[in-house]
Protein backbone atom coordinates (compact mmCIF):
# COMPACT_ATOMS: atom_id res chain seq x y z
CA UNK A 1 0.00 0.00 0.00
CA UNK A 2 2.20 2.94 -0.70
CA UNK A 3 1.40 6.35 -1.70
CA UNK A 4 2.36 6.31 -5.00
CA UNK A 5 1.77 6.24 -8.84
CA UNK A 6 2.46 3.29 -10.51
CA UNK A 7 5.15 2.82 -13.06
CA UNK A 8 5.31 5.12 -15.85
CA UNK A 9 8.79 4.10 -16.24
CA UNK A 10 8.12 1.07 -18.12
CA UNK A 11 6.13 2.80 -21.15
CA UNK A 12 8.29 2.43 -24.33
CA UNK A 13 9.62 4.96 -27.33
CA UNK A 14 7.02 5.58 -29.60
CA UNK A 15 6.45 3.46 -32.65
CA UNK A 16 8.19 6.35 -35.03
CA UNK A 17 11.41 7.41 -32.71
CA UNK A 18 13.37 9.53 -34.07
CA UNK A 19 16.82 7.97 -35.25
CA UNK A 20 19.18 10.21 -32.66
CA UNK A 21 16.61 10.98 -29.79
CA UNK A 22 16.76 14.24 -28.04
CA UNK A 23 19.73 13.37 -25.40
CA UNK A 24 17.69 14.71 -22.39
CA UNK A 25 14.89 11.69 -22.75
CA UNK A 26 16.44 9.18 -24.93
CA UNK A 27 13.26 8.75 -26.82
CA UNK A 28 11.51 7.53 -24.13
CA UNK A 29 8.12 8.99 -24.59
CA UNK A 30 5.95 8.21 -21.41
CA UNK A 31 2.61 8.59 -23.46
CA UNK A 32 3.38 5.34 -25.06
CA UNK A 33 2.90 1.95 -23.11
CA UNK A 34 5.89 0.05 -22.89
CA UNK A 35 5.25 -3.66 -21.92
CA UNK A 36 8.33 -5.26 -23.26
CA UNK A 37 10.23 -3.32 -19.83
CA UNK A 38 8.12 -5.38 -17.55
CA UNK A 39 9.84 -8.57 -17.49
CA UNK A 40 12.95 -6.81 -16.52
CA UNK A 41 13.17 -2.80 -16.55
CA UNK A 42 16.65 -2.71 -14.74
CA UNK A 43 19.11 -3.07 -17.82
CA UNK A 44 16.83 0.11 -19.13
CA UNK A 45 16.97 1.93 -16.04
CA UNK A 46 21.05 1.52 -15.60
CA UNK A 47 21.32 3.14 -18.73
CA UNK A 48 18.66 5.96 -18.13
CA UNK A 49 21.03 6.75 -14.60
CA UNK A 50 24.19 6.40 -16.31
CA UNK A 51 23.17 8.33 -19.47
CA UNK A 52 19.89 10.98 -18.83
CA UNK A 53 19.48 10.33 -15.01
CA UNK A 54 17.72 14.37 -14.86
CA UNK A 55 15.73 14.40 -18.03
CA UNK A 56 12.52 16.14 -19.62
CA UNK A 57 10.20 14.77 -21.15
CA UNK A 58 8.18 16.10 -24.64
CA UNK A 59 5.14 16.67 -22.50
CA UNK A 60 7.04 19.33 -19.66
CA UNK A 61 7.70 16.21 -16.69
CA UNK A 62 11.14 16.26 -15.57
CA UNK A 63 12.20 12.33 -14.39
CA UNK A 64 14.72 11.48 -11.79
CA UNK A 65 16.81 8.10 -11.55
CA UNK A 66 19.31 8.73 -8.87
CA UNK A 67 18.84 7.37 -5.08
CA UNK A 68 20.63 11.09 -4.07
CA UNK A 69 18.45 13.32 -6.23
CA UNK A 70 15.08 11.38 -5.79
CA UNK A 71 15.99 11.63 -1.77
CA UNK A 72 16.49 15.12 -1.86
CA UNK A 73 12.82 16.18 -3.62
CA UNK A 74 11.39 13.42 -1.00
CA UNK A 75 12.69 14.58 2.47
CA UNK A 76 14.81 18.42 1.48
CA UNK A 77 13.43 19.96 -1.11
CA UNK A 78 9.69 22.30 -1.07
CA UNK A 79 7.44 19.58 -2.93
CA UNK A 80 4.14 18.32 -2.67
CA UNK A 81 1.67 16.35 -4.96
CA UNK A 82 -0.13 19.19 -5.89
CA UNK A 83 0.78 22.90 -6.95
CA UNK A 84 1.19 25.85 -4.71
CA UNK A 85 -1.90 26.81 -5.59
CA UNK A 86 -3.24 24.17 -4.47
CA UNK A 87 -4.74 22.55 -8.36
CA UNK A 88 -3.19 18.66 -9.26
CA UNK A 89 -0.10 18.76 -11.19
CA UNK A 90 0.62 17.67 -14.36
CA UNK A 91 -0.35 14.22 -14.59
CA UNK A 92 0.66 13.89 -11.24
CA UNK A 93 -2.19 11.77 -9.35
CA UNK A 94 -4.64 11.52 -11.51
CA UNK A 95 -6.31 14.47 -12.70
CA UNK A 96 -9.80 14.66 -11.32
CA UNK A 97 -9.51 11.55 -8.93
CA UNK A 98 -12.34 10.34 -7.30
CA UNK A 99 -14.76 13.06 -6.78
CA UNK A 100 -14.10 15.46 -9.51
CA UNK A 101 -12.60 17.74 -7.65
CA UNK A 102 -9.27 16.92 -7.63
CA UNK A 103 -8.86 13.91 -5.95
CA UNK A 104 -9.89 13.43 -2.42
CA UNK A 105 -7.99 10.63 -1.16
CA UNK A 106 -5.13 11.87 1.23
CA UNK A 107 -2.41 10.61 -1.25
CA UNK A 108 -3.70 13.29 -3.52
CA UNK A 109 -3.52 16.06 -0.61
CA UNK A 110 -0.77 18.22 0.63
CA UNK A 111 -0.71 19.76 4.44
CA UNK A 112 -2.81 20.45 6.01
CA UNK A 113 -5.68 18.54 4.47
CA UNK A 114 -3.04 15.59 3.63
CA UNK A 115 -1.76 15.84 7.77
CA UNK A 116 -5.73 16.02 8.60
CA UNK A 117 -7.27 12.91 6.72
CA UNK A 118 -4.10 10.89 7.72
CA UNK A 119 -4.42 11.50 10.95
CA UNK A 120 -8.31 10.53 11.74
CA UNK A 121 -7.25 6.92 10.48
CA UNK A 122 -3.38 7.03 10.89
CA UNK A 123 -4.14 4.90 14.59
CA UNK A 124 -5.54 1.65 12.82
CA UNK A 125 -1.92 1.30 10.98
CA UNK A 126 0.45 1.82 13.59
CA UNK A 127 3.43 -0.65 14.24
CA UNK A 128 1.05 -1.95 17.44
CA UNK A 129 -1.86 -1.82 16.04
CA UNK A 130 -0.39 -3.74 12.79
CA UNK A 131 1.02 -6.92 15.57
CA UNK A 132 -2.24 -6.97 16.56
CA UNK A 133 -3.09 -8.74 13.22
CA UNK A 134 -0.07 -10.89 12.93
CA UNK A 135 -1.74 -14.00 14.08
CA UNK A 136 -5.01 -13.82 12.30
CA UNK A 137 -2.56 -13.05 9.38
CA UNK A 138 -0.37 -16.50 9.97
CA UNK A 139 -3.67 -18.51 10.40
CA UNK A 140 -4.70 -17.09 6.85
CA UNK A 141 -1.47 -18.09 5.56
CA UNK A 142 -1.92 -21.71 7.17
CA UNK A 143 -5.73 -21.79 5.44
CA UNK A 144 -3.86 -21.19 2.45
CA UNK A 145 -0.71 -22.89 2.21
CA UNK A 146 -2.04 -26.41 3.80
CA UNK A 147 -3.89 -27.75 0.50
CA UNK A 148 -1.24 -26.10 -1.62
CA UNK A 149 1.20 -28.79 0.19
CA UNK A 150 -0.14 -31.69 -0.04
CA UNK A 151 -1.11 -30.95 -3.32
CA UNK A 152 2.38 -30.56 -4.35
CA UNK A 153 1.33 -27.07 -6.15
CA UNK A 154 0.59 -23.28 -5.67
CA UNK A 155 -0.59 -20.81 -8.04
CA UNK A 156 1.40 -18.46 -5.72
CA UNK A 157 -0.97 -15.17 -6.93
CA UNK A 158 -4.51 -16.47 -6.90
CA UNK A 159 -3.32 -18.77 -4.15
CA UNK A 160 -1.37 -16.86 -1.62
CA UNK A 161 -0.54 -13.19 -2.70
CA UNK A 162 -4.09 -11.83 -3.54
CA UNK A 163 -6.38 -13.88 -0.86
CA UNK A 164 -4.37 -13.42 2.30
CA UNK A 165 -4.16 -8.86 1.42
CA UNK A 166 -7.29 -9.10 0.21
CA UNK A 167 -8.94 -10.41 2.92
CA UNK A 168 -6.95 -8.63 5.68
CA UNK A 169 -8.21 -5.83 4.58
CA UNK A 170 -11.51 -6.89 4.37
CA UNK A 171 -11.54 -8.21 7.71
CA UNK A 172 -9.82 -4.94 9.05
CA UNK A 173 -12.30 -2.50 7.44
CA UNK A 174 -15.36 -4.51 8.01
CA UNK A 175 -16.17 -5.13 3.95
CA UNK A 176 -18.17 -8.15 3.84
CA UNK A 177 -15.02 -11.05 2.81
CA UNK A 178 -17.93 -12.88 0.07
CA UNK A 179 -17.47 -9.32 -1.63
CA UNK A 180 -13.78 -9.91 -2.33
CA UNK A 181 -13.99 -10.94 -6.05
CA UNK A 182 -16.23 -7.47 -6.55
CA UNK A 183 -14.02 -5.25 -5.27
CA UNK A 184 -10.83 -6.68 -6.42
CA UNK A 185 -12.27 -5.83 -10.08
CA UNK A 186 -13.17 -3.01 -9.21
CA UNK A 187 -10.03 -1.86 -7.91
CA UNK A 188 -7.88 -3.02 -10.34
CA UNK A 189 -9.71 -1.05 -13.05
CA UNK A 190 -10.62 1.76 -10.85
CA UNK A 191 -6.99 2.69 -9.87
CA UNK A 192 -5.76 3.48 -13.60
CA UNK A 193 -7.41 6.59 -12.58
CA UNK A 194 -4.05 8.07 -11.46
CA UNK A 195 -2.54 8.17 -15.11
CA UNK A 196 -5.86 9.71 -16.30
CA UNK A 197 -4.02 11.69 -18.64
CA UNK A 198 -2.29 8.94 -20.64
CA UNK A 199 -6.31 7.08 -20.35
CA UNK A 200 -7.57 6.57 -24.27
CA UNK A 201 -11.32 7.68 -24.11
CA UNK A 202 -12.15 3.86 -24.02
CA UNK A 203 -9.99 3.21 -21.05
CA UNK A 204 -11.62 5.92 -19.33
CA UNK A 205 -14.88 4.65 -19.74
CA UNK A 206 -13.55 1.58 -18.01
CA UNK A 207 -12.27 3.20 -15.12
CA UNK A 208 -14.73 5.09 -14.87
CA UNK A 209 -17.12 2.48 -14.79
CA UNK A 210 -15.37 0.51 -11.81
CA UNK A 211 -15.02 4.19 -9.70
CA UNK A 212 -19.02 4.45 -9.92
CA UNK A 213 -19.28 0.85 -9.15
CA UNK A 214 -17.26 1.12 -5.78
CA UNK A 215 -18.63 4.27 -4.88
CA UNK A 216 -22.02 2.44 -4.89
CA UNK A 217 -21.11 -0.39 -2.81
CA UNK A 218 -19.40 2.10 0.07
CA UNK A 219 -22.06 4.23 0.26
CA UNK A 220 -24.59 0.99 0.89
CA UNK A 221 -22.13 -0.07 3.14
CA UNK A 222 -21.60 3.28 4.73
CA UNK A 223 -25.19 3.80 5.28
CA UNK A 224 -25.46 0.56 6.52
CA UNK A 225 -22.58 0.54 9.22
CA UNK A 226 -23.69 3.66 10.74
CA UNK A 227 -26.68 1.64 12.48
CA UNK A 228 -24.21 -0.87 14.03
CA UNK A 229 -21.14 0.65 14.69
CA UNK A 230 -17.85 -1.61 15.35
CA UNK A 231 -13.73 -1.58 16.23
CA UNK A 232 -13.20 -1.90 12.45
CA UNK A 233 -11.95 0.82 10.44
CA UNK A 234 -15.33 1.93 8.70
CA UNK A 235 -16.72 2.39 11.95
CA UNK A 236 -13.53 4.50 12.98
CA UNK A 237 -13.31 6.86 9.77
CA UNK A 238 -17.30 6.95 10.51
CA UNK A 239 -17.33 8.19 13.94
CA UNK A 240 -13.22 9.73 13.67
CA UNK A 241 -13.10 13.10 15.47
CA UNK A 242 -9.74 14.71 15.93
CA UNK A 243 -9.66 18.31 18.17
CA UNK A 244 -13.67 18.33 17.21
CA UNK A 245 -12.58 17.58 13.21
CA UNK A 246 -14.81 15.48 11.76
CA UNK A 247 -15.04 13.14 7.86
CA UNK A 248 -17.65 14.85 5.39
CA UNK A 249 -19.38 12.04 3.66
CA UNK A 250 -17.58 12.72 -0.03
CA UNK A 251 -14.50 12.12 2.10
CA UNK A 252 -15.53 9.71 3.72
CA UNK A 253 -16.46 7.82 0.76
CA UNK A 254 -12.74 8.62 -1.19
CA UNK A 255 -11.13 7.89 1.50
CA UNK A 256 -12.91 4.24 2.08
CA UNK A 257 -12.54 3.76 -1.19
CA UNK A 258 -8.98 4.83 -1.19
CA UNK A 259 -7.61 2.96 1.65
CA UNK A 260 -9.29 -0.23 0.33
CA UNK A 261 -7.59 0.09 -3.00
CA UNK A 262 -4.15 0.45 -1.68
CA UNK A 263 -4.18 -1.66 1.35
CA UNK A 264 -4.08 -5.08 -1.19
CA UNK A 265 -2.86 -4.11 -4.58
CA UNK A 266 0.65 -3.59 -3.61
CA UNK A 267 0.93 -5.97 -1.38
CA UNK A 268 -0.26 -8.49 -4.25
CA UNK A 269 2.19 -7.75 -6.21
CA UNK A 270 5.42 -7.65 -3.44
CA UNK A 271 4.39 -11.30 -2.48
CA UNK A 272 4.28 -12.56 -5.58
CA UNK A 273 7.00 -11.23 -6.96
CA UNK A 274 9.31 -11.93 -3.97
CA UNK A 275 8.16 -15.42 -4.07
CA UNK A 276 9.19 -15.46 -7.81
CA UNK A 277 12.96 -13.86 -6.76
CA UNK A 278 12.74 -17.16 -3.81
CA UNK A 279 12.15 -19.78 -6.43
CA UNK A 280 14.63 -17.69 -9.10
CA UNK A 281 17.01 -17.52 -6.25
CA UNK A 282 17.20 -21.19 -4.29
CA UNK A 283 20.60 -19.96 -2.56
CA UNK A 284 18.69 -17.10 -1.01
CA UNK A 285 15.23 -19.59 0.01
CA UNK A 286 18.44 -22.07 1.17
CA UNK A 287 19.62 -19.23 3.49
CA UNK A 288 16.57 -18.47 4.49
CA UNK A 289 15.42 -21.65 5.87
CA UNK A 290 18.57 -22.22 7.86
CA UNK A 291 17.99 -18.21 9.20
CA UNK A 292 14.27 -18.15 9.68
CA UNK A 293 15.04 -14.69 11.43
CA UNK A 294 16.13 -13.59 8.32
CA UNK A 295 12.81 -12.90 6.79
CA UNK A 296 12.54 -9.04 8.35
CA UNK A 297 15.42 -8.51 6.47
CA UNK A 298 14.57 -10.76 3.78
CA UNK A 299 11.00 -8.48 2.91
CA UNK A 300 13.29 -5.11 2.74
CA UNK A 301 15.46 -6.77 0.02
CA UNK A 302 12.00 -8.11 -1.78
CA UNK A 303 11.14 -4.44 -1.75
CA UNK A 304 14.40 -3.32 -2.70
CA UNK A 305 15.05 -5.48 -5.77
CA UNK A 306 11.64 -5.80 -7.48
CA UNK A 307 8.84 -4.02 -5.92
CA UNK A 308 5.51 -3.56 -7.23
CA UNK A 309 5.61 -0.04 -7.62
CA UNK A 310 8.38 1.59 -10.16
CA UNK A 311 7.93 6.07 -9.44
CA UNK A 312 6.44 8.19 -7.21
CA UNK A 313 5.25 12.26 -7.92
CA UNK A 314 5.77 15.32 -7.20
CA UNK A 315 5.77 18.47 -7.75
CA UNK A 316 8.09 21.69 -6.92
CA UNK A 317 7.46 24.25 -4.79
CA UNK A 318 10.69 26.29 -5.77
CA UNK A 319 12.71 26.01 -8.46
CA UNK A 320 15.52 23.59 -7.75
CA UNK A 321 18.76 22.76 -9.99
CA UNK A 322 20.17 18.93 -10.82
CA UNK A 323 23.05 18.88 -12.65
CA UNK A 324 23.15 22.11 -13.62
CA UNK A 325 19.49 22.10 -15.11
CA UNK A 326 16.76 24.17 -13.25
CA UNK A 327 14.06 22.61 -12.78
CA UNK A 328 10.75 25.89 -12.55
CA UNK A 329 8.77 25.89 -10.03
CA UNK A 330 5.18 24.16 -10.39
CA UNK A 331 6.77 21.34 -12.66
CA UNK A 332 5.62 17.82 -12.05
CA UNK A 333 8.48 15.51 -11.59
CA UNK A 334 8.83 11.86 -11.40
CA UNK A 335 10.93 9.80 -9.08
CA UNK A 336 12.16 6.46 -10.25
CA UNK A 337 11.96 4.03 -7.19
CA UNK A 338 13.19 1.16 -9.18
CA UNK A 339 15.99 3.15 -10.84
CA UNK A 340 17.23 4.41 -6.49
CA UNK A 341 16.92 1.02 -5.50
CA UNK A 342 19.50 -0.26 -7.93
CA UNK A 343 21.94 2.83 -7.49
CA UNK A 344 25.52 1.43 -6.86
CA UNK A 345 26.16 4.80 -5.33
CA UNK A 346 24.24 3.59 -2.70
CA UNK A 347 23.53 -0.48 -2.39
CA UNK A 348 26.75 -2.43 -3.09
CA UNK A 349 26.38 -5.05 -5.96
CA UNK A 350 22.56 -3.47 -6.56
CA UNK A 351 21.70 -6.39 -8.55
CA UNK A 352 22.41 -9.35 -6.24
CA UNK A 353 19.58 -10.37 -4.45
CA UNK A 354 20.94 -10.22 -0.77
CA UNK A 355 18.32 -11.41 1.89
CA UNK A 356 20.69 -10.28 4.88
CA UNK A 357 21.71 -6.84 2.88
CA UNK A 358 21.99 -4.73 6.19
CA UNK A 359 21.37 -1.06 6.03
CA UNK A 360 19.31 -1.42 3.17
CA UNK A 361 17.51 2.48 2.94
CA UNK A 362 15.29 1.59 -0.39
CA UNK A 363 12.79 3.99 -1.29
CA UNK A 364 10.01 1.46 -1.93
CA UNK A 365 7.93 3.09 0.34
CA UNK A 366 8.71 6.46 -0.73
CA UNK A 367 9.33 9.36 1.54
CA UNK A 368 8.67 12.54 3.50
CA UNK A 369 5.26 13.34 4.57
CA UNK A 370 4.04 11.48 2.02
CA UNK A 371 5.68 7.86 3.29
CA UNK A 372 3.67 4.97 2.60
CA UNK A 373 0.63 4.70 5.30
CA UNK A 374 0.42 1.36 4.98
CA UNK A 375 4.33 0.10 5.46
CA UNK A 376 3.85 -1.70 8.51
CA UNK A 377 0.68 -3.62 7.27
CA UNK A 378 2.37 -4.00 3.90
CA UNK A 379 5.67 -5.73 5.62
CA UNK A 380 3.41 -8.04 8.39
CA UNK A 381 1.61 -9.74 5.77
CA UNK A 382 4.71 -10.51 3.33
CA UNK A 383 7.13 -11.60 6.23
CA UNK A 384 4.20 -13.46 6.94
CA UNK A 385 3.35 -15.22 3.47
CA UNK A 386 7.32 -15.56 2.49
CA UNK A 387 8.66 -16.60 5.46
CA UNK A 388 5.64 -19.51 5.63
CA UNK A 389 6.41 -20.28 2.46
CA UNK A 390 9.56 -20.67 2.34
CA UNK A 391 10.06 -22.40 5.64
CA UNK A 392 7.58 -24.97 4.77
CA UNK A 393 9.07 -26.30 1.60
CA UNK A 394 12.40 -27.96 0.79
CA UNK A 395 11.79 -26.74 -3.06
CA UNK A 396 9.60 -24.16 -5.10
CA UNK A 397 9.84 -25.41 -8.76
CA UNK A 398 8.71 -22.46 -11.54
CA UNK A 399 6.16 -23.87 -14.31
CA UNK A 400 6.26 -21.18 -16.84
CA UNK A 401 8.42 -19.87 -19.33
CA UNK A 402 8.05 -16.51 -18.99
CA UNK A 403 6.03 -14.49 -16.25
CA UNK A 404 2.47 -13.01 -17.41
CA UNK A 405 1.95 -9.38 -16.08
CA UNK A 406 -1.82 -8.81 -15.26
CA UNK A 407 -3.76 -5.60 -15.65
CA UNK A 408 -3.00 -3.36 -12.33
CA UNK A 409 -1.06 -0.47 -12.84
CA UNK A 410 1.46 -1.68 -10.85
CA UNK A 411 3.92 -4.42 -11.48
CA UNK A 412 1.56 -7.67 -10.57
CA UNK A 413 2.38 -10.85 -12.13
CA UNK A 414 -1.07 -12.14 -13.59
CA UNK A 415 -0.63 -16.13 -12.13
CA UNK A 416 2.93 -17.75 -11.03
CA UNK A 417 2.45 -21.61 -10.97
CA UNK A 418 4.72 -23.32 -9.03
CA UNK A 419 5.66 -26.83 -8.02
CA UNK A 420 6.19 -26.99 -4.05
CA UNK A 421 7.61 -30.13 -1.89
CA UNK A 422 6.88 -29.79 1.68
CA UNK A 423 9.48 -29.56 4.49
Amino acid sequence: MSEASGSPETHPQPASAPAEPEPSWQGDDPREPRPDLLEDPAPWLHRMRSVAPVNETPIGIWRLYRYADCMRVLRELPAGVRRTDGSPGQAAMGGGGLSGEGGQFMLQQDPPNHTRLRKLVSKAFTPRAIEHWRPRTREIVDELLTPALEAGELEVMGGLALPLPSQLICEMMGVPVEDRKLFTDWTTRGIHILRAEFLSEEERADVQDAILHLADYFNALIAKRRNSLTDDLLSVMIRAEEEGDRLSPDELLVQSIGLLAAGFETTVGLIGLGAKNFARFPDAAAQLRAEPGAITTAVEECLRFEGPIGMTTRVLHAAAEFDGRVIPKETTVWLSLWSSNRDPAVFQDPDRFDITRDPNSHLAFGGGVHQCLGAHLARMETQEALGALVQRTSLLEPRYDRVEWGPSLFRVPASLPMGLRAA
